[in-house]
């Protein structure tokens, strides 16, 4: 697990063991982060969404400005280099949607 990951992971275990802390966090995300010790910067909107049983959220991120070709050739390859969290969700949807073919 990368250290970009790790405090992701933990929000969302914490999330899955405690309803009303995530409540909170659907009704409050950035007061939420900030008093877990993820603080959101001034300008930036936080939103979150829960998945359900027929309901999957897919997040495209935004572009990098620069791409390096060890990506590139990642995402042309299908190698995922979205991160941990990419490849949870990612997981996550391909269990959930077993007909998806690899």
């Amino acid at each position: 697990m990368n250290d970009q990951a790790k405090p992701y992971q933990q929000l969302i275990a914490k999330c899955w063991a405690d309803d009303a802390f995530k409540q909170r966090l659907l009704a409050d995300p950035a007061g939420t982060l900030a008093a877990e010790g993820m603080a959101v910067p001034e300008g930036v909107t936080v939103r979150v969404v829960e998945n359900g049983a027929q309901d999957v959220t897919l997040v495209i991120p935004a572009r990098p400005t620069e791409l390096s070709d060890e990506v590139l050739g990642g995402a042309a390859g299908g190698t995922s280099w979205g991160g941990s969290c990419a490849c949870f969700v990612m997981n996550s949807m391909y269990s959930r949607f077993a007909h998806f073919d690899s």
